[in-house]
């Protein structure tokens, strides 16, 4: 490609990017539809880079599809106070703050469940008894 502009594999490279990602984005209007060569080949410029570079990063860093439009939209309005932006960074790390609380009870049950492992058979198993209750139940009954 010439005059600055870049293929859509070079764009993906230079993002880490898949092409199929990249598609999906403009499909779902994240990032805008590139001009066409005469050869009807994409030729992204230097906004989509960018674009494409916050969506990346945004997604790294774990923000939902519709936080990073909202990001967007915001990043677009550069006069505009912050306020809202840092209201979606808030909320993302309280869910963030939920999800390592989730995980921490996770991991103690699943440690307990470990620590009770008693080294005998499938049968004499407390890992399966506690993921199945409804077999170890009817074990009881039996």
């Amino acid at each position: 490609m010439s005059g600055g502009s870049l293929a859509i594999g070079e764009l993906g490279r230079q993002t880490a990017t898949r092409v199929e990602t990249i598609r999906y984005y403009e499909r779902i209007g994240l990032l805008p539809a590139p001009a066409r060569t005469a050869g009807n080949y994409r030729a992204y410029g230097p906004e989509h880079l960018n674009r494409l570079s916050f969506i990346r990063r945004s997604r790294d860093l774990g923000f939902s599809l519709d936080q990073v439009r909202a990001l967007l939209d915001l990043a677009d309005e550069r006069a505009r106070s912050c306020e809202a932006v840092d209201a979606i960074a808030r909320d993302h790390l309280a869910e963030i703050d939920r999800k390592i609380a989730d995980l921490r009870a996770l991991r103690r049950e699943l440690g307990n469940m470990i620590s009770q492992c008693r080294q005998g058979t499938v049968a004499e198993c407390r890992i399966i008894d506690a993921l199945s209750p409804g077999v170890s139940q009817k074990k009881r009954r039996n």
